[in-house]
């Protein structure tokens, strides 16, 4: 019985997310043509005015397919998964209203806060992940490393099919280790509904885009993939985690160290992303997605293998190979391209 239920969602799942976010995004085009164009800035790559928001629909879709679970019977619909849309519902309607008109930055940092604390304060106290420290210590750590996380594929998601070439591989390797019980089974309907979703959205993104998720979407996926994430890191796989969302981690963190240390406005449009600098340095944006794309395979192998060889040994190795595949890329991004 279980496996029939698991067979259907794996199948079922994704196919109904993918399509009733193509479906939604045919329907909402045409409002958010006239209403929400994110006009080129500092930070874009684009040139022509393009309609954003179709995370309105990928956030719908993850939604009515996750809930589908509880439909169709399969018994992995928690308590959990409620919350979590609750707060990604949450950061998605501060991200609509950021695209409409924005929001200054300490509001909208406050609000985004607001649905961390909301997840976290639903949390079990059993569940840990640096269980050396005081719960208090890690829970505020973790709140902090979400918000950061948060805002990071947010800063990420700046290049057609970004946000597609990352997230997906990520999600799929995180269903696959739910399905064999290396994470928790809440993980497994969310994972599967938002791969499904992406993959409604891509035609639409696929460069050059006709559309672009917004901030309405980015910031509810952040908070999906990094819940997802921490769950992970609960079943003690905090390697298998960090190596998963590795290459945005370094892109987004070194970044911002950059910016920092050259006192910039952190919170100003910029284009100084290693993503970013390799569109400059030559690399298209299909060679730019596709090498993202290829490292994030590659990582997702680190991953599954330090969760097969569950030693401390493999863990490090895994990391340190994981680092170097990023190295690789960033400093390929970041050197003019050689035909």
């Amino acid at each position: 019985m279980i496996a029939s239920h698991l067979a259907v969602l794996i199948l079922v799942i994704p196919v109904a997310a993918g399509l009733i976010c193509a479906g939604l995004i045919v329907m909402l085009h045409p409002l958010l043509q006239r209403y929400a164009l994110s006009r080129p800035n500092a930070r874009s790559s684009h040139i022509a005015p393009t309609p954003q928001g179709g995370g309105i629909a990928v956030m719908a879709a993850t939604a009515i397919a996750a809930a589908l679970t509880g439909v169709l019977g399969a018994p992995y619909l928690g308590n959990a998964i409620p919350v979590v849309l609750t707060a990604a519902f949450c950061l998605a309607a501060v991200g609509m209203i950021d695209d409409l008109r924005p929001i200054p930055v300490v509001p909208r940092l406050a609000l985004q806060l607001a649905a961390v604390v909301l997840l976290f304060a639903t949390l079990p106290s059993q569940m840990r992940i640096l269980e050396l420290v005081p719960i208090w210590l890690e829970r505020t750590l973790l709140i902090l490393g979400m918000l950061w996380f948060i805002n990071l594929v947010n800063f990420m998601d700046g290049l057609d099919w970004m946000t597609v070439a990352e997230i997906l591989p990520v999600m799929i390797a995180l269903a696959a280790f739910a399905f064999f019980g290396e994470a928790p089974p809440d993980v497994l309907p969310i994972a599967l509904a938002l791969a499904g979703a992406l993959l409604g959205f891509a035609p639409f993104n696929r460069p050059v885009a006709r559309l672009f998720l917004g901030d309405v979407g980015s910031l509810p996926i952040g908070l999906l993939t990094g819940w997802c994430l921490l769950e992970l890191a609960s079943h003690q796989h905090l390697a298998a985690a960090l190596l998963l969302p590795l290459y945005y981690l370094a892109d987004a963190t070194i970044t911002l160290f950059r910016r920092l240390a050259n006192r910039e406005r952190i919170w100003d449009a910029h284009r100084s992303h290693f993503y970013q600098r390799a569109t400059d340095n030559g690399f298209s944006v299909r060679q730019v997605v596709t090498n993202v794309f290829l490292l994030n395979l590659l990582l997702a192998g680190l991953a599954t293998a330090s969760i097969a060889i569950r030693s401390t040994a493999a863990d490090v190795t895994m990391l340190v190979l994981g680092a170097l595949g990023v190295m690789v890329v960033l400093v390929r991004f970041s050197r003019a391209r050689i035909d």
